[in-house]
């Protein structure tokens, strides 16, 4: 997207040949962990972590990962590896029996956790994120971390509204990117039952 700010993660390399990008994976991700603003989720993603500025990073300092996009609780997006590249977000995961889903999807990283609700202006550029991506690559499906990788994840957790997601693309007029979301979500559900625990939820909320 014109408007992403582009900060190159080295933690990246070429798809496999043949790859087209089929999944978007949506993601949550807070350093500190319910600690939003700083810097250190750029810091993880670019290998920048400071072992020394919190007892957490001690853990995962030395993790390479990175994700295509990341969208701050402002709104502000932030691309730290091209799209037509692999971005190493998914790990471990399987997509309708199609293993290794860094292979052929994008990963975009909401700033948030699985205790607290997701901010408007995220599901604003999320929602006009989805929407390019489905016009660039022949996008058939997305879905959440979490769905990907069931036991091992959690994210983008219960706070996670698919519904308002839905809710928005439908007013975008963009029914044909709203039939790839995989997640159930009523467009007209009510937030407030995103509080409903634990997770994963039998009957997705929203």
């Amino acid at each position: 997207m014109n408007s992403a700010t582009f900060r190159p993660s080295p933690n990246c390399d070429a798809r496999p040949e043949g790859a087209d990008v089929a999944l978007v994976v949506i993601h949550a991700i807070s350093l500190p962990p319910e600690r939003f603003g700083g810097a250190g989720v750029e810091q993880l993603f670019t290998n920048r972590l400071d072992p020394l500025e919190h007892p957490y990073y001690a853990d995962i300092h030395q993790l390479r990962v990175s994700a295509h996009y990341f969208i701050r609780r402002t709104g502000e997006l932030i691309c730290f590896v091209a799209p037509e590249r692999r971005a190493w977000h998914a790990g471990v995961s399987t997509w309708r029996g199609r293993e290794r889903c860094n292979d052929f999807s994008v990963g975009i990283e909401l700033e948030g956790c699985d205790s607290l609700p997701f901010e408007p202006a995220q599901y604003e550029v999320l929602a006009g994120l989805l929407d390019e991506l489905c016009e660039r690559f022949p996008v058939q499906g997305i879905t959440g971390h979490s769905d990907i990788a069931p036991g091992r994840k959690t994210d983008p957790g219960p706070y996670f509204s698919w519904g308002r997601l839905r809710r928005l693309l439908a007013e975008k007029g963009r029914a044909d990117v709203l039939a790839r979301i995989e997640p159930e979500g009523a467009p007209n559900a009510d937030d407030g039952a995103l509080m409903r625990w634990p997770f994963p939820l039998a009957v997705r909320a929203g």
